[in-house]
Order: structure tokens, then C-alpha cells, then sequence
């Protein structure tokens, strides 16, 4: 046996653990039930059961002791420090999970009678009050489910709006090179083609190249800022200028909001629309394909637009639109009922526990934590632009040269030393990007303790250990696996 290894396959306290199919016993059970009587088939629609079903037997501990030793392979913000750029893995405040469990907030069916769920509809309206106040921006629609989804109702808000002015044939959709892979699929998915506009050596937009593609064919451009860089489009102004003065609409990304909200006004900005990632911005949960949430933000240009439902204030109270008022032409729905409620509650908890001056201080000191981590690296790893940058440092594989180590191999190494990698490989215009995003939820400490960990691996590739990242990670209960293999050839059936 290896050093690592020992004979039962558990080191420690970690369980070496086998699939729940390996584990079943025939006839093993954790409840005792009296052998059923003759069955009435007609009740079953003429169906009789003509194998296994394929579950395994097992004891109540047997399956307890599988997932609770499943659970204890998890790595999440709860953890530890979790340095995915782009994706604002920060702590989510118990305060606002404990409000979102309320019996009267947790407890309700969306179709209820209106006047049941009067404070369900002050939530969402206290909430819509303060995106619109934060971002400057006349109105808000709440039921996207997620960024992505948020994209798609704020294009679907911009084509609508062509169309209402006879300007339908304007399908071209600008958007930069770095922007996320959401952005050009929604564009998509909203009927435009898209046109890429590549970046200057500092990172940002070339503004010229912008205009050069301008014509009376562009419906707008979508742009994330910050960018995914991790830097201010600092030409901002003048680009929102460009797009309006062409007879486009302005998208932003609102991915990185967080890196600006209480220091600027979107709207200031010449923004038409931008979708809010509420997980991102305000710490709701993040991760696991949910939940999400991705309220939409509209200028007075595309207000009338805006998807129902919307909630109002009525004589007798709250009021949920779920048709066209007057002076208002909604697109349609983009989705079943009224949003992700729980979402909304657990980010106005967040907000209120917060204040104006509380967000305000937490922007900034996520753009703090960014640039002291940039700071610190700068020196050992290779940052990929000059200058200060916003919420989160970009660092590309430059250091590595001649190693032997790849970004691949130096992220599973960060694994051995017990964190999850930052993100890797993007974005795509920097070669073997390594973005960092320390978030403002994270103490000095914290972060100086990272900076520790990837100061030494640096030294270690630099000092010839390749085959030794080569074979990281080492201490996980697997090993490296072809992941690119997996993604394509997955093994979603259990065969015996």
C-alpha cells in the first residue's frame, strides 16, 4: 500500500463510500409490512409489476450512514473560502433563511386569494422599491428565475419595443468577446444574431471597433460591467451614447452588480435594461442549478414593456397586474406565477439588515479584498492587465511557463490544500485564465491564508514539481478524473 492509502479504502475520519446499488442486501429492510392481499388490477389501470424496481434493500442506518457521510464530501461557502471569479460564492446570512422560513412567508400557495397575502405582496413591492432605487431605474420585473432568464425578459422587453416603433428588422445584437456565454445564447434565443466586438490590450471594449459595427440594423448591444475581466469599462459613457445615438437599446450584464451597487446608478450610466442576480448582489443561496432569481431593471424607454405580473397599489391594498393597464403594452409572461418568493424574501431581509450605507460598505470592501488579493499575487503570479481592478483579480498562466504545470494542474493542487479552485480558463480572451474573487464576506485572515497556499504552490511549479501537480489531487476521496470524457460519455444508469 501507498502512503495514501490504507486497506479498507477510508482515511480517517473519511469513509470510502460505494454507490447505494453496491450496498443493497435482497431482502433487507428498514420497515416490516404484512404481505400484501389479492390485487384488484382494475385499480391499476390493468398494470402488473413484472420485475424489481431496481432499488436496493437496505436498513434505516445503512441509509443514513450513506447520505450523511455523502453530505460530508461537500464543499461549499459554509466550508470554507470558496474563490470562484464571476460568481460571488459569499456567506449567506442565517438571518434572512431564518425569515424565509416563516410560516406565513413559507407557508403560502400562489393561488391564493389576493387579500390572503397582502404582506406576500408587500415583500415583492418593498423589494422592487429598492432595485429601482439602487439602480436609479423607473421599473423592475421581478419574475425572471434566474440571470440567464433575466437576459432573455430584458432583450424580449428590447424587441418589443423595435417592433412597437416599425423598427422590427433591427435583429443584430452587439456583445463584447469576454461577455458570458449567457449573453450571446439569449440574444439568440430572442431571435437576433449576434455580432462580437473584441477588446483592447487593457481589457475593455474598443470603443471604435463598437462603432464601426453600428448600423440601422443593431438592436442593441449587451455589456457587462464590471466586465468579466474584473475591470470598469471606464469608455462607459461614451458607449451608451454610441448604442442610443445608433437607435439601439443598452443591455448590461448585472452579473458583477455587486462590485458598484450604492456607488453607482446604473442609470447614470446610459443603461436601458440590466438583470440583477439577487444570489450574487444580495446573498441568497447560490449554486445547484437553484435557486435563482434575476429581477429585471427597464429605463422609461422599455418600462411599458415590462412582463406582468407586476404587483401595484390598489384602494384596497396590494394588487398583483396579471393583464395590460393602460399605457402599458407587456411583452407577455416569462414565467409561471410571480418569481422565486423565497428568493425575494431572503434578499430584502438582506437588505434591510444591511441598509443603503451597508451595501455601499460591502461593494466597496469586496473591491478592497479584490485588490489587496491582486496585490499580494501580483508579484509571484501573473495578473493579466495593469492597474487596479474591481471585484474580482485576473491572473493568466504566464507564470507558469516552462513548468511543465498547466492552470488544470495547479487548480487540482489548490484542492489538495483543502479549497475549492478559483475559476478556470476564463474568460476566454485571457490564455489559461485564473480568476479570483475573494467576495467582502471574507476576513483578512482568510484571504491571507489563501494567498499563503497559492504563493506556495507558485514556488513549487517554479521548482521543477510538475509530476507532483500532475497527480493532484491526492488526498480527495478520487483521484483526477478525464472530466471532459465524463461530460460527454456520462453513466447515468445503474447496471449490475
Amino acid at each position: 500500500m501507498s502512503e495514501t492509502t490504507t486497506f479498507s479504502g477510508n482515511r480517517g475520519l473519511q469513509i470510502e463510500e460505494k454507490l447505494i446499488f453496491e450496498m443493497g442486501n435482497e431482502g433487507c429492510s428498514g420497515v416490516d409490512l404484512p404481505e400484501p392481499g389479492p390485487v384488484d388490477l382494475d385499480r391499476m389501470g390493468g398494470l402488473a409489476k413484472r420485475g424489481s424496481s431496481g432499488l436496493p434493500d437496505l436498513s434505516e442506518p445503512q441509509v443514513v450512514r450513506h447520505y450523511t457521510r455523502l453530505s460530508q464530501k461537500n464543499y461549499g461557502i459554509d466550508t470554507g473560502f470558496y474563490p470562484l471569479g464571476s460568481c460571488t460564492m459569499k456567506h449567506n446570512p442565517r438571518l434572512s433563511e431564518k425569515v424565509a422560513r416563516l410560516p406565513g412567508l413559507a407557508d403560502l400557495h400562489p393561488l391564493q386569494p389576493q387579500k390572503t397575502v397582502q404582506g406576500a405582496l408587500e415583500v415583492m413591492d418593498s423589494l422592487a422599491h429598492w432595485l429601482k432605487e439602487l439602480t436609479g431605474m423607473p421599473a423592475v420585473a421581478m419574475s425572471p428565475a434566474a440571470g440567464a432568464h433575466g437576459e432573455w425578459c430584458g432583450l424580449m422587453a428590447i424587441r418589443t419595443a423595435h417592433e412597437e416603433k416599425g423598427e422590427g428588422h433591427r435583429r443584430r445584437v452587439l456583445v463584447p468577446e469576454s461577455a458570458h456565454g449567457t449573453n450571446p445564447a439569449s440574444a439568440a434565443m430572442c431571435g437576433f444574431t449576434v455580432d462580437p466586438i473584441p477588446a483592447k490590450e487593457n481589457g475593455r471594449v474598443d470603443l471604435d471597433a463598437l462603432k464601426a459595427k453600428l448600423g440601422p440594423d443593431v438592436a442593441g448591444l449587451m455589456l457587462t460591467n464590471p466586465n468579466t475581466c474584473g475591470l470598469f469599462e471606464s469608455e462607459i459613457i461614451e458607449i451608451a451614447a454610441a448604442i442610443h445615438g445608433a437607435g439601439g437599446y443598452f443591455y448590461c450584464d448585472g452579473a458583477n452588480f455587486n462590485a458598484i451597487v450604492g456607488r453607482v446608478k446604473i442609470a447614470d450610466l446610459g443603461i436601458d435594461c440590466m438583470h440583477i442576480n439577487l444570489h450574487k448582489t444580495f446573498a441568497t443561496p447560490h449554486g445547484g442549478g437553484g435557486p435563482g432569481a434575476g429581477p429585471t431593471v427597464l429605463s422609461a424607454a422599455l418600462a411599458p414593456f415590462a412582463p406582468v405580473p407586476y404587483v401595484v397599489h390598489g384602494k384596497g391594498g396590494f394588487e398583483l397586474v396579471e393583464d395590460a393597464r393602460e399605457g402599458a403594452k407587456p411583452f407577455g409572461r416569462v414565467k409561471g406565477f410571480h418569481g422565486q418568493f423565497g428568493v425575494f424574501v431572503r434578499a430584502l431581509a438582506y437588505i434591510a439588515s444591511m441598509g443603503a450605507d451597508g451595501l455601499r460598505q460591502a461593494s466597496s470592501d469586496a473591491v478592497l479584498n479584490a485588490n489587496y488579493l491582486q496585490a499580494r499575487l501580483g508579484d509571484m503570479l501573473t495578473p493579466s492587465f495593469d492597474g487596479p481592478c474591481m471585484h474580482e483579480a485576473l491572473f493568466d498562466d504566464r507564470f507558469l511557463k516552462d513548468t511543465g504545470v498547466t492552470t488544470l494542474d495547479f487548480a487540482k493542487a489548490l484542492i489538495d490544500e483543502g479549497y475549492h479552485p478559483m475559476t478556470m480558463y476564463f474568460p476566454l480572451v485571457v490564455h489559461g485564465a485564473l480568476l479570483m474573487e475573494p467576495t467582502e464576506t471574507e476576513s483578512k485572515e482568510a484571504i491571507d491564508q489563501f494567498i499563503d497556499v497559492v504563493r506556495s504552490l507558485a514556488l513549487r511549479a517554479k521548482a521543477g514539481a510538475a509530476d507532483e501537480f500532475k497527480a493532484s489531487p491526492r488526498f480527495t476521496p478520487r483521484r483526477r478524473l478525464d472530466e471532459t470524457l465524463a461530460a460527454r460519455t456520462p453513466v447515468l444508469r445503474w447496471k449490475a
